[in-house]
Formats: C-alpha cells, structure tokens, sequence
C-alpha cells in the first residue's frame, strides 16, 4: 500500500486507515443500505485522494514555510475528525449489531437495526457534510500555496562527508577507536576474502567521526595496500556507489555508463590487494542491492575489510558483519572538552569560571551527542557574556539548533526515511516526558488503541507493533536501557523530534503550561502528582476531540495518589472522542460513571491500583475495547455479567483483583490473548471448559480454585495443550483442599503445550505429581515454583528438563528423602539440571536427606546454579551434594539439624547461616565479599576465619547471638564497608580496630557495654543508624580532629541515656538527613548546625521532651523538609525558631502538647514557600488562625490530627493553592465540616479534596 512506502508522509498511513475504514463491511453497508447517500462515500474518497497525493511535498516544506505547517495542521485535524466519524458509524453499527443477537428470528433482528439506525443517519449526515466540505476546500488550497506531487523523492542537500579530520576536535572515542582498529587489524577467521565491520548509533553520535579516526590511523594505513572513502548517504544506486568505488580506488574519473563494466574494472582494481572501504551514511537494507554491490570485492586478498556507518541495525544486519560496534554517548566529561574546544578560543574554560558552570550545565542537556555539544558550543564561540550563556541555559537545545545548527536537518532525516506507518508510531511517543522509561509491550497497546496498527492473515496486531518498535529501535530512535532489557528510552533530541513532527496534536501536561492546550489537541499525558485537583485539568475543556488520556508515574510508584472526581464525573463523559484512557494508581478512585459507557471509541481502559469497588454494567457496551487493565484492584469483587458483548476485547488483566468467579459466557470473547487469571465457582460463572473456546491466548494465564472443577473431562474441554502461545502457566487449589485421589487425574488433563516456558502449581492436594511435569519434552521450561503440595511424598524429575534455570520447592510435607528420582526417570544421558541457576528448598518439614546425582558430583548435576536457598527444613540432617562449581550464593535458615560439610564452591561469595547449627560457622570460606550470620544462642565469639587477612568481605552482619561477646583477634577486615550488628546485646564494640573502610555502620539492639561512639574513628562512615543502644551517652570527636566527617545519614532512635553530641558540633558538610526519636534526655542538638550542617535537608526530632530549642544561630537554610514530633519544650519555644529564614523548607510537620496554644499557626512564623503542613497533637487548639496561614500562597497539602477542641476554620478560608485538606480525631471539626451541613464547610468547599477520618467527603 502507497502508506507502507519508505519516506512516505505521515499521513499517507493515517489515509489508509480512513480508506480501509470506509471499505469496511460496517461502513459500506451503512451507505450501500441508502441510509446516508452513496454521493458523500464518494466525494469523501476523491477528496482524501487529492490531498494524500501531495503530502510528501507537503510535509518538507513545512519546516520552512508557515503557510504549509498551517495548511498540513488543518488537514491532520480534518482526517482526524473524518476517522471519529467513521469510527463512530462502524460503532455504532456493531453494537446494534450485538442488540439485535438478543432477538429470536434473522428478520427482526435486519428489522431492528434498520430501524435503529434511521435517526443516527440524520444525525452523522451533517458532520460527514462539514468534514467533507473542509477538505474539499484544503484540497483548493494546495495549489494556491504550490505543492506539487512528488516523484522518485528529492535529492539530498547534505554535503557528502570525506575521510579527513581533525583529530585534536574529537573528544572520549579512544577507546572506541581502539576497538575497531584491533578488528581491522586481526585475521579473520572465516577465511573470506571480505569483512564487514558495522558502526551503529543515532544521528549526531559520530560515526563518521569515529570512521575517519580509524581510517587515517597510521597502524590501518601501514597494514592495507589499498583504501576508500565512499559516503553513499540516502540514495543507494548500484551503478553510482560502485562508480564512486571505482573512482576513489583510481583517483580518477571514470565515464563508464554499463554497471558489467564497471564492476568488472572495480574488481580488477582490487585483485590482489588487501583494501579498506569506508561506506559512510547507508541507508539501504535492501539485500539484493547490497548482493550486487560486493560482487566486485570479491578479488580481494583475505584480510580486506569493509567498514559500514549507519543509524540503522537492519542496515547493518544485511550485510552480515563480523561485528556491530554501537556508538554510545560520551562522558559528561567528554561531551565538556568537546563542548570548551569550540566555545572558547583557546579551548581553555579556567580563564571564564563563571561560564563554566553554566556550560556544565548546558552540556548535561546535550545528553552525550557530540553533535550537540559541538554546535552549541560554536553558538556560544567568543561570547563570553554571562546571560547569554543563561539564555542559552534556559533556551531547548531544539529550538537553539534552529538557528544555523545542524542538529535538526541531521535528526530530521531519522524521521524522513522512517516507513509510513512508523512515521506516527514515533510521533505519538512525544506524549512520554524525556527520560521517561518505555516499555515495549505497554506502547505496543498503546498504538494498537489508536489505529496504528493493522492486522495482517498471518501477524496479529500485536506482532505488528513489536516489529514497529524494533524498527523504531534498529534506527536508534529509541535505545535499550543496560539495566533492564524491558526498558527504552529516547535521547532529549529524540524525544524533541517527535514532539516537532506530533506538534499541536500532542500535548504533555507539564507545570502550569496546560494553558497551551487547543482544540485541535488529540493526545494528552501528564505525571500525578500526591493530588491532581480539577485547577490542573480546566483547560481539558477546549480539547473535546482528545483521544488519548494518559496519566503517568514516576518510579517508583509507592506514593499514594488521589484524583478529584471532577474528572471522572464531569470532564470524561464530554470527551467522546477518547481511545486511550489510564486513570491508574488512583487510591480514591471507587467507581466509574455510568456515561462510560458512551465513550464508544475507547479501546484501552487502565484502572490498575485504584480503589474501584465494580465496574459499571455500561462498559460491555464499549465494543471496541481491546485492553482493560484491573491489576491490583484488590476491592473488585465482580465482573460485569455481560461482559461477553466486549467482542473486541484482547487482554484483560486481573491479577490480584478479588474477583470471586467469571462472567458467563467467557468463550465468547474469541479475540482474547491474554487472560490473565481464570477464577472457576463452584456453582456459577463460567466452567473451566470456557477456557477452551479461546485459542488465542498467550502470554501469562493463571487459573484459580481449581477444587471447584467439577470432572477430569471438563478440565480437557479447557484445552490447555493446545495453547501455543501460553509461556506461564500457574495452577491453584484453595489451602483448605483435602488430600484427593481425583486431583491427579484432573491435573493429568490439564497438560499444556510443550512451548511453555513457566509453571507454577500451588495447594496441589494429589499424592503424586502427572508424569507430564518434569517430562523432558518441556523443553523451554526456564521457571517451575512448586509450592504447599503437602500430600506429596516425592519430587518429579525436574532434572530432566533441559532449560530450567530457576526452581522453587516448597512444602512438601510429605518428602523425606530428595533422592535419584528428582534428577531423572530411568536412564538418561543428559547431565540433570545443566541449566539451572537458581534451586530453593523451603517449609521441607519431613525432610532428612539429600542424596548427590553420583558419588562424585563433579561434571555431573547442577554445574552453573548460582544460587542455593534451604530455609525451614528443621529435620534435614545432611547428604548435600558434594560440588557446586559455579555457586555464588548460599543461604541456610532455619535447619538446626543440619551438620554434614558445606559443598564445594570455589565461587561462593555470598552466604547467610541463619538458626543452624554452630558447627556450620567453622568451614566458612575465607573469599566471601557479603556474610550475614545470625540465631546462634550459645556464641560466645564470631570464629577467627571470618575476619581473617586472606578475606576480602566487604559486608557482615550479625544478629540475634544473644551470647555472643567479641569479635575475632585478627580485627574488621581492611575491606569491610558495611557492618550491621542487630541482638547481640552482650557484644563488647571493638574500639581499637581499624575502621577507615567502612562506609555503613547500623547498631540495632546491641553492644550495651557502649556509652560513647567516637566519630573519628570512621572517617568514611556514610550512614549511621544507631537504634536502641541502652547506655549510649554521646557522640564524641577528639577537639583537636580537625577534619571533616563524610556522613550522610545519622539517625539516632531509642537511646534513653543518650545525652549529647560532640562539644564543638558535627564537622559533616555533606549530611542531609539527621534524625533522632526517643531520646528522653537529651537536651540540645548540635551546635552551629547553620555553619557545619550546610547540606541538610530532612531533619526530624520525634518524642525528645528535653530538647529546649534550636542552636544559636538557627537551622540550615538548605532544609527542605522539619518534623518536629512530641517535643513538648521544643514546641513551647516555637516563637524563636524562625523559620522565615528557611526559604527552602517546603514540608513540616509539627506535633506537641502545648496547653497554652488556642490559635495556630501565629502570623510570619511558617515559612513562606511551604507546600506541605502537617500539625498534631495540641489538646487546647480551637482554631486555625488565618493570618498565619494566608501568606503561604504555594501551600498544597494540610494535615490536621488529634486536636480534640479544634472546631474553627480560618474566617477567610485557605490559601487558594490549597488541594487537599485531611482531617483525623478532631471530633468537632468534623461536625462543623460535614459536607454541605456543618458550619466550617462553606470555608473548605472550594478544596478539592477533603479526607475526615479516612473518608473522602469531597
């Protein structure tokens, strides 16, 4: 189709959805049956077909020319219109289709939807009129403005590269350099004549760059007879590449015109010599092409080399490179010297230190492209102006690359040859913030909900859009994070680039810019916030078309977020337009309204998280839902009962729902891939055998209560083995379940397809396993959990499957012996677990034995398991297999009986011993890094080996040896970082060691012979966390110490003799977090915090009744958050903490038992910038003072708790940024607030969000 096309215009694939559409059986027959007139389906085609015609000329002028930008604005708006008209008419059509099934004979039901559709027509006739009569009059005025179609595409204007540089230019690829100098340089082992070496990144990266180093490096000169610089760029033409090999190998022009003769002569040119040809800028991954093209290599000597430079992984995969080098970003670091070298003359920033600073600034923002760095620095060249480089500092580098850069023409071209239909996948990503993490499968729904995504005989939509992101991803558009193979980003630029070409249609909720929104916006999305009030959303009302509402979260996700319901109940219903709705994590949000139900175009609902108690009977009538997310709904209990008209419906994920049984009819849903968890009922809903209808499922299934299957043949008629696509698999049994012979031959029918690659089986009540579990023939099995299977009295032979990696077993109360019967059944010559990495044995309560695969381990089972967990087998006493020889990890808990020899494991460097038996604690091995051990009660002292030189153990803790009274002679470990020291009441803290490594230090319930904590003895101490030192006095550091301390972290909780702090103050200039809680004596803090505490943020003092006042000189100025908690003679003095000269402070907390206060806070004593007041505790408090609070203009949150006599609300109400008011046991305040009754509440109606003892009343 023209929409698939390499280059094509964005909207060329927005056109053909609108063609298919109007092909479709729903909207042919809507006019074939006259209810609309033949004469518009055919004007609306024509019209369509003028327009898409000159969109490619269209959309290249548009960067320069306003007219076009406008012209090509109005016509996106007019298809986008034309699409919901459609759409709604298809709609519409399908639903009484649906309506009609409910009727008896075929004529009625024709009778019916005739009959209902009538008066519809009258009302979309005029909307198609006036959709129609737009681009009618766009397709006039693409004459008047000069767009021509295009024909075989326009040449590039970039000027070819060459293979001379700079090299005192080139910044932080050294290293890269040196790579792929080492591959040119080595012989390559295939023994062809020709390799390829591909260099892989985003535009702007530097691959040319890093090309020309390697290509006028004296070792790669000195090594090849022969070498070639082509830069091919965008057009791939066989004849002209090859010519311009030809010409570049001779040094001279060449008039051949026959594409034979050419590479004859090129070939000829090259035999015999060992050449290296630099093909810079490809494009092409056509493999014929690139077939031909080598042809004339060929005659090269082995050792001959072809370097390839593209954005594109395709590109590259096509000619099949012995290696892919993929171009990272630089160093900030790097990316600075680049930036200085062309900022400044002399490349020397130290003259201009002011400027550096901002500079540094500036070059975070480039994000590592050397492009970017290069050509702001040349912006800035000479101009040594402060706020010009601010400006620059506060300006986008998009915007900035406007003016004369090249970054926009280079990225540019990214977007240009992306395919048609890619062309708006990737412009619909600039609704996801920069640095936003993307995944994959999340997008993929995302897309399919817009109509992006077609559906192919042989592809699923979702397949579809995989291979759409990988493109997008092949083309360095979107880059996979290290850490997490399931996470993308985009670089800044990226992201800029989508969010040029989306333009007004895209629109991210940022800050106070919602304003920006216009009519024509279609796509929506903005991060919550602690409280999203209805301030945030007003402006939503001039975008009644959007399709996309998309709320976001930043990692991690464990705040508590809450949504006015201004939202749900007034803005949505007028948004009927909207495809993609995602309202999750939402804890307020309780129900939908019933107008759901009339947003008919929705085809992706999101409610994860939230609090939604049902689901309104309207939503079956959304027929073309694909994706309804109720992950974590953990208060719905039901689905609607009609649930099977969702006919649509593609995935549906419950997990962790409440949901008691399903719907009937379930079978019904026939499009369904992903169920995630089928609950069978004992006397209703739908059978287990439902299951069996859906033969499209895949990815994850969980099937529940499986107690309730009410035979052997119904749990066959499920079909599990003939679901392909199924990758995890869990079956479960309520925990009650009885021991019952029938649960094997249930089990026994609910074999899957071997494809599977996860199992879990949980309350499993049969004797004995299905032979089909641990049968070889599983062979992509990588994950099996076997848990509480308690009648079960032997393991299956899990050792027999080939890709197992990680297995838990858990218990089996009726094992006792793990014997030859767990590696295999009968004879078999693979070694047993060659996979795994990962085995856990917990709750074996009868098990005593485990016997080793052979006599000798070695070579046999278990040789790359990583990681070994026993934990709550109390009777296990030994037979362990004998050698472990890639083991890393060891964990034993809870098996007092256990004394046989650890394993071998030469590799082991992380072990816990927890409640075991003492004699384990004498064969520790001297390479740990991590150790923790813990529960020996007779302990008198930790074994001399644990510490000895030989280790290099990094961390240690040791907890609950109530015996225990020394460390070992031989001192801390010169490695050790972390300690923790948790129970060991008795412990003598060794002073005269050595700490000067360690970096954490926690103290919890321990060492009660300790009164002092001398700091200077742990210079590199980060945090320190001291809790429940009984007779802890003080913390000390010599006066004469004249060093700074580099903690971080102190926190001080539960030390009733803890009395005082170093005489002089705490030299900790880097501290930003101090907290101390029930310290009954203690009666200061430490001194000149102002001076010495210069990078404090949180400060928390909580139950410390002795503490009289701040320091003189006051707090930090930097402090962001105080809590000052049940300080009784703290809060007493509060008049003199002045706060007011705390501009940073944007949260307090504030709680004490003040008799005298009646009215809080008093005028000027909150800071002024607070966003967050939280006060508790004053028993005698009977108002809220306004002129305390009227000045605090950035205040969002109040929290008011246990002031039992409070009954008054300010007279002139709250500051109007206030969004969420919660009230706890203040029993008068909430008679005088109930909503729209009490006498307070005209005071607190305007705030959006009002809580009273846990109950949202607004």
């Amino acid at each position: 189709m023209a929409g698939a096309l390499v280059g094509g215009a964005f909207l060329s694939a927005f056109l053909q959805v609108l063609f298919d559409r109007i092909a479709s059986s729903e909207v042919a027959d809507f006019f074939r049956g006259r209810i609309l007139s033949n004469g518009l389906l055919r004007k609306l085609k024509i019209a369509l077909l003028s327009v898409n015609a000159v969109l490619e000329d269209a959309e290249e002028k548009q960067v320069t020319k306003s007219a076009v930008k406008e012209w090509l604005d109005e016509l996106k708006d007019a298809v986008y219109d034309a699409e919901d008209i459609l759409d709604e008419i298809a709609s519409k059509a399908l639903q009484r289709k649906l309506d009609a099934e409910f009727l008896t004979t075929g004529c009625k039901a024709r009778s019916f939807i005739s009959t209902s559709l009538n008066p519809f027509a009258k009302e979309i006739e005029p909307k198609i009129q006036e959709v129609l009569d737009r681009l009618e009059y766009l397709a006039r005025q693409k004459d008047v403005i000069g767009l021509r179609e295009v024909v075989g595409g326009k040449p590039s204007e970039r000027l070819p590269t060459t293979s001379l540089v700079e090299e005192s230019d080139i910044c932080g690829r050294d290293d890269d350099k040196e790579a792929i100098v080492n591959l040119l340089l080595s012989d390559d082992a295939s023994g062809s004549e020709m390799c390829v070496i591909a260099m892989v990144g985003m535009g702007g990266i530097g691959k040319t760059t890093l090309a020309q180093l390697v290509y006028n490096d004296t070792r790669v000169k000195e090594h090849f007879n022969l070498e070639a610089w082509v830069c091919v760029s965008e057009e791939f033409d066989v004849f002209k590449v090859t010519k311009t090999i030809l010409e570049a190998v001779t040094l001279s022009t060449c008039d051949i015109k026959d594409l034979n003769r050419l590479q004859v002569t090129l070939k000829e040119k090259l035999k015999g010599k060992k050449f290296l040809l630099v093909l810079d800028d490809v494009w092409n991954e056509d493999y014929v092409d690139w077939e031909v093209l080598k042809n004339s290599f060929k005659s090269g000597v082995q050792g001959s080399k072809v370097i390839v430079t593209t954005r594109n992984a395709s590109v590259a995969s096509v000619m099949r490179p012995i290696a892919t080098h993929h171009l990272k970003q630089l160093t900030d670091e790097d990316c600075w010297s680049l930036f200085a070298k062309h900022a400044f003359d002399d490349s020397n920033s130290e003259a201009h230190l002011e400027l550096e600073v901002i500079g540094r600034q500036i070059v975070k923002k480039c994000k590592g492209l050397p492009l970017a760095a290069k050509t702001i620095g040349a912006l800035l060249r000479s101009k040594l102006d402060v706020d010009e480089w601010d400006k620059i500092l506060k300006s986008e580098l998009w915007d900035l690359s406007k003016d004369g850069g090249n970054i926009l023409p280079a990225l540019r071209l990214s977007y240009k040859y992306l395919p048609s239909p890619l062309k708006q996948c990737f412009a619909y990503c600039s609704i996801f913030p920069k640095d936003y993490i993307v995944r994959k499968d999340q997008l993929v729904l995302l897309w399919m909900a817009e109509g992006f995504l077609q559906q192919y005989k042989n592809k699923t939509m979702e397949e579809v859009g995989d291979e759409y992101f990988l493109n997008l991803v092949s083309r360095s558009l979107f880059q996979q994070s290290s850490s997490d193979k399931s996470h993308f980003i985009m670089h800044d630029l990226v992201n800029d680039l989508a969010k040029f070409v989306s333009g007004q249609f895209s629109f991210r909720l940022e800050g106070d810019y919602s304003h920006e929104l216009v009519n024509k916006t279609r796509h929506l999305s903005y991060f919550k916030t602690r409280f999203d009030s209805s301030k945030k959303f007003e402006d939503l009302y001039k975008a009644k078309r959007l399709r996309t509402f998309l709320s976001l979260t930043l990692p991690p996700s464990s705040e508590t977020f809450y949504l006015t319901k201004k939202v749900t109940h007034d803005l949505l219903p007028m948004l009927r337009c909207l495809r993609v709705l995602s309202l999750s994590h939402y804890s307020n949000m309780t129900d939908l309204p019933d107008s759901i139900g009339k947003i008919k175009h929705l085809r992706y609902l999101n409610l994860s998280f939230t609090a939604v108690k049902r689901l309104p009977d309207s939503i079956c009538k959304l027929c073309n839902l694909q994706t309804l997310k109720l992950l974590g709904c953990r208060y719905l209990a039901v689905l609607p009962k009609d649930m099977w008209r969702l006919i649509n419906l593609r995935h549906l994920d419950i997990t962790e729902t409440s949901i008691k049984e399903m719907p009937i009819q379930m079978g019904r849903l026939k499009c369904l891939h992903t169920l995630t968890t089928f609950i069978i009922s004992k006397h209703s809903g739908s059978c287990i055998g439902e299951l069996g209808k859906l033969s499209s499922l895949r990815g994850m299934l969980s099937i529940l209560e499986l107690q309730n299957v009410a035979s052997p043949t119904d749990a066959l008629n499920a079909g599990l083995k003939d679901k392909r696509y199924l990758e995890e698999l869990v079956l479960e049994w309520s925990a009650d379940t009885r021991v019952s012979e029938s649960e094997r031959t249930v089990l026994d029918s609910l074999q899957p397809h071997t494809n599977l690659k996860s199992l879990t089986m949980n309350y499993y009540s049969g004797k004995s396993i299905s032979d089909w579990v641990g049968h070889h023939s599983f062979s992509n099995i990588t994950r099996m959990h076997l848990k509480n299977c308690k009648y079960c009295f032997c393991l299956p032979p899990l050792g027999q499957l080939p890709s197992l990696q990680d297995l838990s077993i858990v218990g089996f109360d009726g094992v006792i012996k793990v014997g030859t019967e767990f590696y295999c059944s009968g004879s078999s010559s693979i070694n047993p677990f060659g996979a795994l990495k990962v085995i856990r044995f917990d709750q074996m309560l009868k098990w005593k034995e485990w016997s080793s695969f052979a006599s000798e381990n070695e070579g046999g089972a278990f040789p790359h398991l990583e990681e070994l967990y026993i934990q709550n087998c109390p009777e296990l006493m030994g037979g362990l297999p004998l050698h472990f020889p890639s083991l890393t990890k060891l964990v034993i808990i809870e098996c007092p009986q256990l004394v046989a020899s650890l394993p071998r494991a030469p590799a082991l460097w992380d072990m816990q011993l927890l409640h075991c038996n003492e004699v384990l604690l004498k064969e520790l091995p001297s390479r740990m890094q991590k150790l923790k051990v813990g529960g020996f009660g007779a302990l008198k002292s930790l074994p001399e080996g644990m510490m000895d030189g030989k280790t290099c153990l990094q961390e240690l803790e040791v907890c609950d040896c109530s015996s225990l009274m020394s460390f070992p002679k031989s001192g801390i470990p010169s490695t050790l970082k972390t300690l923790k020291i948790t129970n060991c009441r008795k412990l003598e803290f060794p002073m005269n060691q050595n700490f000067s490594s360690l970096e954490r230090f926690f103290l919890i319930d321990s060492c009660d012979s300790l009164s002092t904590f001398p700091l200077d003895l742990f210079p590199k101490l980060y945090d320190i966390i001291i809790r429940g030192c009984r007779n802890l006095e003080s913390l000390s550091i010599p006066e004469e110490y004249l060093h700074d301390l580099m903690t971080l972290q102190i926190q001080i909780h539960d030390c009733p003799n803890f009395v005082s702090f170093p005489k002089g103050g705490l030299p900790t200039p880097n501290l930003t977090w101090f907290w101390v809680t029930n310290c009954g004596i203690l009666r200061s803090l430490p001194k000149k915090m102002h001076i010495f505490l210069t990078s404090l943020k949180y400060l928390r003092i909580e139950d410390c009744p002795e503490v009289e006042s701040f320091p003189e000189g006051g707090l930090p100025s930097n402090l962001n958050l105080i809590s000052i908690l049940s300080c009784d003679k703290l809060i007493a003095s509060c008049k003199g903490w002045d706060l007011q000269q705390l501009p940073s402070v944007r949260k307090l907390s504030i709680s004490g038992k003040s008799e005298d206060v009646r009215s809080f806070p008093e005028e000027g004593f909150l800071p002024i910038n607070l966003t967050f007041l939280y006060i508790s505790k004053f028993p005698a408090m009977e108002s809220l003072n306004k002129k305390g609070l009227q000045h605090l203009t950035s205040l969002e949150q109040l929290w008011i708790q246990d002031c039992p006599k409070l009954k008054y609300m300010p007279d002139e109400g709250f500051p109007a940024s206030l969004s969420f008011l919660r009230i706890n046991e203040c029993p008068l305040l909430k008679k005088s607030c109930q909503r729209k009754k009490g006498k307070e509440w005209r005071k607190i109606a305007h705030i959006d969000c009002v809580m009273i003892d846990e109950e949202l009343i607004a």
